[in-house]
């Protein structure tokens, strides 16, 4: 009984929603310590503690074919066929970056094109890191944005056969979606603009001075003459900053000879603040706690007890 979908769940695709994950894996997933523990009697509102406790993703491991606790969150939610809105949550917030991989390839697996283009695409734009679980049973890096490119792209998945989506250009087509918008796309455009300003400040700058070779090879005695008066503006100018120097010094000087105190009372100040706040100690647990709450507020869940 506990391995079976719920009565009032809806067929996904033509099929059981559990049949989306292959049978040997299924199987595997049932013998798990982790889901005889961890995944018995979970209902919608208790998988959101199991998605903030994820720490990595992956699919099966070792030599035994073990899941790791991500896919078994993944046919959990099969299984009970949790509210679209849940997942949708699941895939905005932005406090739990494993609870939002598990909502997206959720989503992936039992959403249809449309969806999966509108909900996923945006999480293009989030490049945090993710811990991913290889068949050896090792480690290694990857990003949100890696992680959505798969499921978009890939066929398969953590061992898990995604269904088939149409392309974006028939969405386009049928004016379903609208086209696709990249955050580098105003990027791109800044430096285009960039590039053209600095082109046609060369060209300004190649101008100008074909304009004075000119006008040097044409009146020589003229030149001479219109040397004078800019000459001695330069000595003006040039004394007059020699002088804006000398005041500039004069008053720093002034200022470091008045600043001991005011410094010795800001330091004064700086160590008190920081005994205080080491005095305070920090509980992570209680920050882990208040984003919980604030995610279960969402979903309008009862908050957490310290």
């Amino acid at each position: 009984m506990a391995n079976r979908t719920i009565k009032d769940a809806k067929t996904v695709h033509g099929t059981n929603p559990q049949y989306l994950v292959e049978k040997i894996i299924r199987t595997r997933i049932y013998e798990s310590r982790y889901w005889k523990e961890d995944c018995f009697a979970l209902t919608a509102e208790l998988i959101v503690d199991k998605g903030i406790e994820l720490r990595y993703i992956g699919g099966i491991y070792s030599g035994n074919i073990k899941p790791t606790p991500f896919l078994c969150l993944v046919l959990k939610l099969l299984q009970i066929q949790p509210d679209k809105d849940i997942v949708i949550e699941f895939i905005r917030q932005e406090d739990f970056k494993y609870m939002r991989a598990l909502g997206a390839f959720y989503l992936r697996l039992i959403g249809s094109s449309s969806d999966v283009y509108k909900y996923l695409e945006p999480l293009y734009n989030d490049f945090r890191k993710l811990r991913r679980m290889s068949k050896m049973g090792t480690f290694d890096v990857i990003h949100m944005d890696e992680f959505i490119d798969m499921l978009l792209r890939e066929d398969r998945v953590f061992d898990v056969i995604l269904p088939r989506i149409l392309k974006r250009k028939t969405h386009e087509d049928n004016a379903e979606l609208g086209p696709r918008v990249s955050v580098l796309d105003d990027d791109l455009e800044a430096d285009m603009d960039s590039d053209e300003e600095q082109s046609n400040d060369e060209s300004h700058e190649v101008l100008r001075s074909e304009r004075r070779h000119r006008s040097k090879s044409r009146s020589p005695v003229r030149r001479h003459r219109s040397r004078s008066p800019h000459s001695r503006s330069r000595r003006s100018r040039s004394r007059s900053r020699e002088r804006r120097s000398d005041r500039d010094r004069d008053r720093r000087d002034r200022k470091r000879s008045k600043s001991p105190k005011r410094e010795k009372s800001k330091r004064e100040k700086k160590d008190k603040k920081s005994k205080k706040e080491s005095k305070e100690p920090k509980d992570p647990k209680a920050d882990e706690i208040a984003e919980a709450n604030a995610l279960r507020a969402k979903l309008g869940l009862k908050p957490l007890k310290p």
